[in-house]
């Protein structure tokens, strides 16, 4: 049934199965990259009237909107280097997004120990005030000071530590925020294909007409638009370059953060900000119920960044700053998981990779006579809905205005219930579906929202979800992927959508891949027909 509907309103074209030629289409915009911003941009657009053609080479989220530190947070640290327009465009954001998608996004107290001999007791409370005045907070609660002599905080640290700051910011899962980000652009009316590259492009005095290659089937197709956004991240530069065929850019400092994953350190539901004698800092957070996110650093970074990992001194870099707080020490025998990802922070030649600004810039690129291109360098995952709503002025200056900024208050799939009301939504739940254990059901909850209601649809009984992969994985939920989220692969599933790949053993993996790649081709054939 699901296949019918999607061939009857065209949206085949947005789930990646071939270029299936469709009439021939003028876009009002084309964007590269399926990444936080180019999704973010894709669906304020489409809401707002513009047709939309989204492209990007990989999986969404493959790059470094899956990277980051799962925060949507004001940044603390970089009041220290004068980002105050940022840092305040950022607090504003922490409850917006909340509102937005309080499923995969929810408050966090982070934990500050005062660290004697680095930053004084005094900047930091300062600097808390600010943060807790300067971004409009209204939900989020307070910073206080706390006894670490008596806090339960204390327990899992070093007993040096007597005083520590605690103030609020934001959880999010960030490569499922892109997946929705995407469903909704579709939904809306966007074209979102995914594992589809951008060969080649040439702009005229109207449109532009750009060369894609399915990256699963080799088929290649011409779409044309009117303006394109390039929003590929660290390869913006390259798509200048190798795809527009500038003759040169260099606008773009690749910095890379590395984060390790370890059994879990602390049962606080609070996480901790760490100073270091370096004057960097990282987080210690409480991740996936069993384990600790330890995180990031900051480096430059000169290779692919589809080849990026994490080294061998950024291992230990991160075990030994984290040991320095921890009485249990994080050493490299316990790390489970590692990730990396590589920001394309806007060079603003700063002399270390850590001073370079997380702001957004936002360029045209425009030749007289002929159609636009802009480009979009740095940002960060809490700014991409004002990023987003920048771009569309700067899109309404070329191509007109077609409807007012809309974002602000837009839930986002299975969103669609007040902030504060997920433990209530979740007993709904629960209640609907008795044979789901409280923890499963926990975990389809923070996943999908509501619409886990659409995934588990009919079942009565576990065995109605389908095959088990392993841990709580079945069968209905890798099927609903598919069709809903853009999966074809097991490290679509395992390590984007969701993190049961700390949970499932090799073998299982493998027989996810197997049955994916049946699936996916079923459903490529089924589309063609």
């Amino acid at each position: 049934m699901y296949v019918s509907q999607l061939r009857t309103n065209g949206a085949l074209r947005n789930h990646g199965w071939g270029l299936l030629g469709l009439a021939e289409q003028i876009y009002d915009i084309f964007v590269i990259g399926g990444g936080i911003n180019g999704c973010g941009i894709a669906r304020d657009a489409v809401g707002r009237g513009f047709s939309v053609f989204l492209a990007e080479m990989n999986d969404l989220a493959s790059g470094t909107s899956s990277g980051s530190t799962k925060l949507i947070h004001g940044g603390l640290r970089y009041l220290e280097y004068y980002e105050f327009r940022l840092v305040r465009e950022s607090l504003m954001e922490r409850e917006v997004l909340w509102a937005n998608a309080p499923h995969i996004i929810w408050p966090m107290r982070f934990v500050l120990p005062h660290h004697a001999g680095l930053r004084p007791a005094w900047l930091l409370r300062l600097g808390l005030f600010l943060y807790d005045h300067i971004g409009g907070r209204k939900k989020l609660p307070a910073t206080r000071t706390l006894d670490m002599t008596r806090d339960p905080a204390a327990k899992p640290l070093k007993s040096l530590y007597t005083r520590a700051f605690e103030y609020s910011d934001c959880w999010v899962n960030d490569a499922r925020f892109v997946a929705l980000n995407a469903r909704d652009a579709a939904d809306r009316g966007a074209v979102v294909r995914t594992r589809t590259r951008v060969v080649s492009a040439r702009r005229d005095a109207e449109t532009w007409t750009l060369t894609l290659k399915d990256g699963l089937t080799g088929e290649t197709e011409e779409v044309r638009a009117r303006l394109v956004v390039n929003a590929a991240g660290p390869w913006v530069d390259e798509v200048l370059t190798g795809v527009v065929g500038a003759n040169d850019a260099h606008n773009v400092r690749l910095v890379q953060g590395s984060h390790i994953v370890v059994r879990k350190k602390f049962d606080d539901p609070r996480a901790y900000f760490f100073q270091n004698t370096d004057g960097r800092i990282i987080f210690a957070i409480p991740y996936e119920q069993d384990f600790t996110l330890i995180g990031t650093t900051d480096q430059d970074y000169h290779g692919n960044p589809a080849e990026v990992k994490i080294s061998d001194a950024e291992i230990d870099y991160l075990c030994a700053a984290a040991s320095e707080y921890f009485v249990e020490p994080v050493k490299r025998e316990h790390v489970v998981w590692t990730y990396s990802g590589v920001r394309p922070l806007y060079d603003d030649g700063a002399s270390k990779a850590q001073e370079a600004t997380r702001d957004y810039v936002l360029k045209a690129d425009t030749v007289e006579g002929k159609a636009p291109l802009l480009n979009i360098f740095g940002g960060k995952i809490t700014t991409y809905r004002r990023l987003s709503e920048h771009m569309l002025e700067k899109i309404e200056a070329f191509l007109g205005k077609r409807g007012q900024p809309w974002t602000a208050a837009g839930k986002l799939p299975g969103g669609d219930f007040a902030a504060t009301a997920f433990d209530a939504e979740l007993q709904k739940l629960k209640t609907e579906y008795p044979f789901l254990d409280a923890a499963h059901a926990r975990r389809l909850f923070r996943l999908y929202g509501t619409k886990a209601r659409t995934l588990l649809g009919k079942a009565t009984s576990i065995e109605d979800l389908g095959k088990n992969f392993g841990s709580d994985l079945y069968e209905a939920e890798v099927r609903y992927q598919i069709a809903h989220e853009w999966a074809v692969t097991a490290q679509d599933v395992l390590w984007r959508r969701t993190k049961k790949g700390l949970h499932l053993t090799a073998d299982e993996a493998a027989a996810l891949d197997r049955f994916m790649e049946d699936a996916v081709d079923r459903r490529r054939r089924l589309a063609a027909e």
